[in-house]
């Protein structure tokens, strides 16, 4: 395995420890409102890239 590759190589154990220091720092009442706004981030930049996109299209031809 690449050395860059090396942070992508997470397996169940490092995801259950990153779930448990999420929930250590944020509490248990945060996460859902922290879960909703980065879901609308989501939303928000694959609108912008659809827009750019469809805009580059009407440019082309």
């Amino acid at each position: 395995m690449s050395l860059y590759m090396l942070p992508l190589a997470i397996g169940p154990w490092q995801i259950a420890l990153i779930v448990i220091v999420v929930l250590l720092l944020f509490g248990g009442k945060k996460i859902p409102e922290l879960m909703r706004g980065l879901g609308s981030g989501i939303k928000e930049f694959k609108d912008a890239s659809k827009e750019e996109e469809e805009s580059t299209e009407d440019k082309k031809g």
